[in-house]
């Protein structure tokens, strides 16, 4: 049998009239009419109000006034876009101690996909990335607990926790049939945003897991590092599975192999939001041949950078299309400890491509793979002769780099690049 409805005459009409009046108090008063195409219809916001009190009567279980008005500014949010969020004390917290670099928990970035909690990235070095998690992984299940009716940062707190314990994760990957499980131990995850290392005598590695407010910095000095056994002949800028994070650090890293022209400008409704960046004379590396490493996981900064390169001409982008998170968000305290998340512009490349929802298309497609020889592919050398005679030189390479380059197929060809580039420049010349 079905429950009766309520009839709106039979309501507090003191509640309704109290709800309305508290939210037309919030808005301009040129904002709300009975009509007109952008105005806020009166008639709605009493619409507002008799939900609020049906559930306040007919609900299964008692809800406080505040939670209701609190899920409203959630659902509010919530349905403009991915990453706009209505953020509690707790959750204003947990956004700071990310913004930080340091928090306990497994050391993935998610984002929400198709109505999904999907990892956008997992951060080096940390469990996630330990444990073969990727990219574009669907996650079904924390624990016992399913995903589908989570909010995002809902499902980052149950991944948060106490380091030393264990979560376990259920994932599905693209192509795959079958849920996988991970179970993972939390750990404090303390980011580290650059590393760097000489792949080969003349060829640099520039690793950038994500982007903080020094990593403009670190970039240069990386980069000095780098020289000081003599001028690069190429460089490798590695941003693959790198989910973003401080616009002017992006423009900073840029800036460092840029000596002029425009690195990413933003547009929205605000006169504030609308920000153009340019590169500076100031370059720590203006003519080394540069190839940046993209994938499904480089969102946000690490697509601004690789957009701006990309069409000012200074490096070839490699790998595979970028996630395409294109969008500006600014965090807004609201007094009480509490906040929200919301997106007020969108990034555009120097060229006017939208990064949102778009990506960045490679120069060179180059999937993930490892490099593997077939043993009937191999002839036999002189160095393979028993008895053979010794080169004054030992033309072996490092094993541990060699290795690395046949594990990771993307960098093996991105280096084979640069030096097909010097070969060329030194023909030019």
């Amino acid at each position: 049998m079905l429950p009766s409805p309520i009839d709106p005459a039979m309501m507090p009409r003191r509640l309704i009239a109290t709800l309305s009046t508290l939210v037309l108090l919030a808005l301009p008063l040129s904002s709300v009419a009975s009509n007109g195409d952008n105005d806020l219809p009166v008639e709605d916001i009493q619409i507002f109000a008799e939900v609020f009190e049906r559930i306040k009567r007919a609900y299964v279980e008692e809800v406080e006034d505040g939670t209701l008005l609190r899920n409203a500014m959630r659902g509010m949010l919530r349905e403009l876009d991915p990453h706009s969020a209505y953020l509690d004390q707790e959750e204003f917290q947990s956004l700071r101690e990310s913004t930080e670099g340091e928090f306990g928990g497994v050391g993935i970035e998610v984002g929400l996909q198709d109505g999904q909690i999907t990892v956008i990235t997992p951060i080096d070095d940390t469990p996630a990335s330990r444990a073969g998690l990727q990219a574009r992984d669907v996650i079904l299940r924390i624990d016992d607990t399913p995903t589908e009716r989570l909010s995002l940062q809902d499902a980052v707190n149950l991944m948060r926790g106490e380091p030393g314990s264990d979560i376990r994760l259920t994932i599905m990957r693209q192509g795959e049939e079958t849920p996988r499980s991970f179970t993972l131990t939390r750990e404090v995850i303390r980011t580290r945003s650059v590393r760097s290392e000489l792949l080969e005598p003349g060829y640099g590695y520039l690793r950038i897991s994500q982007f903080q407010s020094r990593t403009g910095d670190q970039v240069r000095s990386a980069i000095t590092n780098l020289e000081r056994d003599g001028a690069l002949n190429g460089l490798v800028l590695d941003l693959r599975n790198n989910p973003g994070g401080v616009l002017q650090a992006a423009v900073a890293v840029a800036d460092a192999f840029l000596d002029e022209g425009l690195i990413v400008y933003t547009e929205g409704r605000l006169p504030d939001s609308a920000m153009r960046f340019s590169a500076s004379r100031e370059t720590a590396a203006p003519e080394t041949p540069l190839v940046v490493l993209i994938n499904g996981g480089s969102a946000s900064a690490a697509e601004i950078v690789a957009g701006a390169l990309q069409d000012q001409r200074r490096g070839v982008v490699m790998g595979t299309e970028s996630f395409g998170k294109g969008s500006v968000q600014q965090i807004m305290p609201l007094g009480n400890g509490e906040g929200l998340k919301l997106t007020t512009a969108l990034y555009f490349t120097p060229g006017g491509r939208s990064i949102q929802a778009q990506g960045i298309e490679p120069d060179v497609q180059v999937v993930r793979g490892r490099l593997e020889v077939a043993e009937s592919s191999r002839q036999v050398r002189e160095a393979d002769l028993e008895g053979h005679l010794l080169s004054s030189e030992d033309p072996r390479e490092d094993s541990e780099t060699s290795e690395r380059l046949r594990e990771d197929y993307q960098l093996g060809e991105a280096l084979n690049l640069l030096k097909a580039l010097n070969v060329l420049s030194r023909r030019d010349g």
